[in-house]
């Protein structure tokens, strides 16, 4: 085997050219705790570097420091889209905490349905950080198949998130085969379609009840949302972890303004709002219900 040392080194040069500054670091750790609300602790350049070393190449940039002068320099909104999809971790997958969707069908559906004719009423839901739409379209299915064996009301979905890239993903609503374990299988054959190309090994969700779905951009740290609508479920699940404790109560309080009075907020397992000055209260394991209208639940 011939070894090409000139080529080795200058591939070696160049990585290490990559490396990220800690100043350059600073300005970003800065930019996005305060413009997207994630904590940004020292320990988190190395994962920096590696999310912002390909933008860095498209742009031709010899340095990630470079394109940290090109990035503040610019103030392009384009380039802001570009980096927030580089730097958001989107980890997602469907029927994520079983538990949550249990409860819905169990208790949290059947208690907004009380008293309600199924024929006059929608219940909307709201998906906050849907990534790339598996938590939506697993709320789709779940409610899908409520309303078909309860007779529930009709419902609308809206999923949001801050990187584009994933909403993008979403609205398309295609995914790779090897992420269909945690759904049923009854409901893989009802509401996906395999690609007719079996050598993709892809589906996508079926019409109906993508159209059941809509997404848009929303960035947690904004003063108004500018959401049109109440909801009368929203998921804000494994999204505060990455915010610091103040950070954290001030999002799930703007995230209660959207929720009608009676209307249930559920959270990750592994976070806890315990502590803050929120008006939903704990009515299970992750899960908040707002005051119904005279303070009695």
């Amino acid at each position: 085997m011939t070894v090409d040392l000139p080529q080795i080194e200058e591939h070696l040069a160049y990585s290490g050219a990559m490396n990220l500054s800690n100043k350059s670091f600073g300005r970003f750790a800065l930019y996005i705790t305060s413009e997207l609300g994630i904590k940004m602790p020292p320990s988190k350049i190395t994962m920096v570097q590696c999310r912002l070393i390909q933008r860095a190449r498209q742009l031709q940039l010899e340095s990630i420091d470079e394109y940290a002068e090109h990035f503040f320099a610019t103030s392009n909104v384009e380039e802001r889209e570009h980096f927030i999809n580089a730097i958001t971790t989107n980890k997602t997958d469907f029927f994520r905490e079983q538990e949550h969707f249990d409860y819905l069908v169990k208790h949290a559906i059947p208690h907004l349905c009380r008293g309600i004719d199924p024929r006059m009423s929608r219940l909307n839901l709201w998906s906050a950080a849907c990534s790339s739409g598996q938590e939506p379209y697993t709320l789709a299915m779940v409610l899908n198949e409520y309303r078909a064996n309860q007779g529930g009301p009709d419902f609308a979905i809206l999923g949001t998130d801050i990187s584009t890239k994933v909403l993008e993903h979403a609205r398309k609503a295609v995914y790779a085969e090897v992420l269909l374990d945690p759904i049923p299988i009854e409901l893989r054959r009802k509401y996906l379609l395999s690609s007719k190309n079996r050598s993709e090994a892809m589906v996508r969700v079926v019409p109906a009840l993508r159209e059941k779905v809509t997404f848009h951009q929303l960035n947690f740290m904004d003063e108004d949302y500018r959401l049109k609508d109440m909801f009368d479920i929203a998921f804000c699940r494994n999204v505060l972890i990455y915010f610091e404790r103040d950070t954290q109560e001030a999002v799930i309080s703007k995230i209660c303004r959207y929720i009608k009075p009676g209307g249930y907020l559920f959270v990750g397992h592994s976070e806890s709002l315990a502590g803050m000055d929120i008006p939903a209260k704990q009515v299970h394991t992750a899960i908040f219900r707002m005051p119904s209208v005279g303070g009695t639940r």
